[in-house]
């Protein structure tokens, strides 16, 4: 089944204006900018067929032809992603059969957190809508409450059912467990990774859906499918040794150059 990466990409970000285009230091001392950075990720995926940026801003698509990427242009009434997804499916010459949807503030993402998610799609037929979750560690877990700390939104949690189907999405930490973690002990914390791969015919319910509540309360797109019934399946998958984090705010990008150079991306 073929698979396209969209990767939707806005310039007027509320908690970090600008930050498709903010510059990132790699290992070798190479700055690229955030969207080119989550590009990269994309063309080291294997199993997609294409890969465009999709955004409504010129300062973005600029960036992204000077470094050689597919853009589509939107417009700038989409909400969110899967919004920009739905409106970017519609440009593409070849119509896959598969969409993800790699946000732009996730630079750090395994190519084959993405593969999980396309070859969940191309196992069962039932699953219209798939995210990829991973369990936290020690690191990731200091990363989430150094944020609530300091009053900072940052990153998404996710709980699920014993069939893989989400049970809610949330910016808080959840499930709250009141206490410190005991040594070895297993930690109960998903971290959402902010990707999503779509059915079209998915995409297209999506723009025809009403947001909810839940989803303006929180400010998490995916609660939109949930709220009108439409299930999520949360694939697990591993680290391997890698960190993921995205950029959400300023603070994000020294823990993300970190990580770069700890992983030798240039």
């Amino acid at each position: 089944m073929s698979a396209a990466i969209i990767i939707p990409s806005r310039y007027g970000s509320t908690r970090y204006p600008g930050k498709s285009l903010a510059p990132l230091r790699g290992a070798t001392g190479q700055v690229r900018s955030l969207v080119r950075r989550t590009w990269d990720a994309a063309m080291r995926v294997g199993g997609a067929a294409q890969v465009v940026i999709a955004t409504d801003d010129r300062r973005i698509a600029d960036e992204a032809r000077g470094f050689g990427a597919n853009v589509a242009m939107t417009s700038p009434d989409c909400a969110n992603g899967t919004e920009r997804c739905a409106e970017a499916l519609s440009k593409l010459e070849i119509q896959p059969q598969i969409v993800v949807n790699l946000q732009g503030d996730a630079p750090l993402t395994p190519p084959w957190f993405v593969e999980a998610l396309i070859q969940a799609m191309q196992d069962r037929a039932e699953i219209a809508v798939a995210t990829p979750v991973l369990r936290c560690d020690a690191r990731a877990m200091e990363g989430f409450l150094a944020d609530r700390r300091a009053g900072r939104v940052g990153a998404t949690t996710a709980v699920f059912d014993v069939a893989g189907r989400a049970l809610y999405f949330s910016k808080e930490v959840l499930p709250y467990t009141g206490r410190a973690l005991e040594p070895g002990e297993t930690c109960p914390v998903f971290h959402h990774v902010g990707v999503y791969a779509y059915r079209p015919e998915a995409l297209a319910r999506y723009v025809s859906m009403v947001p909810g509540p839940l989803e303006q309360w929180e400010g998490l797109e995916q609660l939109r499918f949930m709220e009108h019934g439409e299930p999520v399946h949360c694939v697990e998958v591993e680290a391997r040794g890698a960190h993921f984090w995205e950029l959400n705010n300023p603070e994000d990008v020294p823990r993300i150059e970190q990580v770069l150079a700890e992983s030798g991306i240039e």
